[in-house]
């Protein structure tokens, strides 16, 4: 597995998840993004025994983009607090979802998700157990593709719900594309269209913050690499 190495100190270590791979080992025994970057830090750094390697949050699995491990067990506590307490720690998504949007359209969409543990899957619900969903996105181009329309949107969470961004966009008519278990009407072979571009943290040590833009576009994504918009956020023109 080739794992794109972003940034490492003996504090931390960024990295860029592909699509596919698992962040943590799951039941299926698959090649994961945490063992992986375990036998790299051994390698590298010829560590004997077992190596340190804190995972602080997730992607899901066929979620590309960034993501931040600790290397020590203060740096995994100070970051996961910053998660915990949305302290510093953001994030940003590209998506291509279906359906036809407004290029420039900025919207907040404010959601209570319930969780179903049995199907692994989010919904939109007024249950006392929902909790509270948050995202901001701009439609950043709209076209046709192969005669289906599809949007390109830029998002910002400001909560970390389960599957909240395949939930939220679904519930609004524009499922991402690929997405079958959120509704999405094209398979995407066993993918989907979505991808944490940019990653936003205070170093657990020197509280630097910074900020970390990684992105591999693929599939539908490729269709949108000529829009400004687009190449603008990662300093492309």
């Amino acid at each position: 597995m080739a794992v794109p190495i972003i940034y490492e100190d003996n504090q931390i270590l960024v990295c860029y998840k592909r699509e596919g791979v698992l962040s943590q080992e799951d039941i299926s025994k698959d090649p994961d993004l945490l063992n992986e970057l375990k036998e790299y830090i051994k390698v590298k750094y010829n560590k004997p025994g077992a190596v340190y390697l804190g995972l602080v949050h997730r992607l899901d699995r066929n979620t590309s983009g960034v993501m931040v491990f600790a290397r020590t067990s203060k740096a995994a506590a100070r970051l996961s607090s910053q998660i915990k307490e949305h302290d510093g720690f953001n994030k940003k998504y590209l998506a291509v979802v279906e359906g036809k949007m407004t290029k420039g359209e900025t919207k907040t969409l404010v959601n209570k998700l319930l969780k179903n543990e049995k199907e692994n899957k989010s919904y939109v619900s007024n249950s006392k157990d929902a909790k509270e969903a948050i995202l901001e996105y701009k439609v950043l181009d709209s076209k046709s593709i192969e005669g289906k329309d599809y949007s390109l949107l830029d998002i910002r969470l400001l909560t970390g719900r389960h599957h909240q961004i395949r939930c939220q966009l679904s519930y609004i008519g524009h499922p991402i594309a690929g997405d079958m278990k959120y509704g999405a009407k094209r398979n995407g072979g066993n993918t989907y269209n979505l991808s944490s571009y940019s990653l936003t943290l205070s170093h657990p040590v020197s509280k630097e913050i910074m900020t970390f833009n990684y992105f591999i576009p693929n599939h539908l994504f490729k269709r949108f690499c000529d829009s400004k918009d687009f190449l603008k956020i990662f300093h492309l023109i």
